[in-house]
């Protein structure tokens, strides 16, 4: 019998990517509308590519058995 593969959780494989390092990148949310009572360094912070802390990278590599 064929080993069954997990299947990947799509809505993680939509907001992370995995480097080539192995780091899991995301875009922050909250940045699209509702700007003006927003600071300039608050929209520009929310314009970088965050990481997910090292403590937190094996609940979303679970998500992502297949490395999408």
């Amino acid at each position: 019998m064929a080993k069954v593969k997990m299947k990947t959780n799509r809505t993680a494989a939509k907001r992370f990517k995995i480097t080539g390092s192995g780091k899991i990148k995301y875009t922050k949310g909250g940045v699209s509308h509702y700007n003006t009572k927003k600071s300039s360094k608050r929209k520009r912070q929310g314009r970088r590519p965050q990481y997910v802390p090292e403590n937190l990278e094996h609940k979303v590599k679970a998500l992502l058995p297949n490395d999408v």
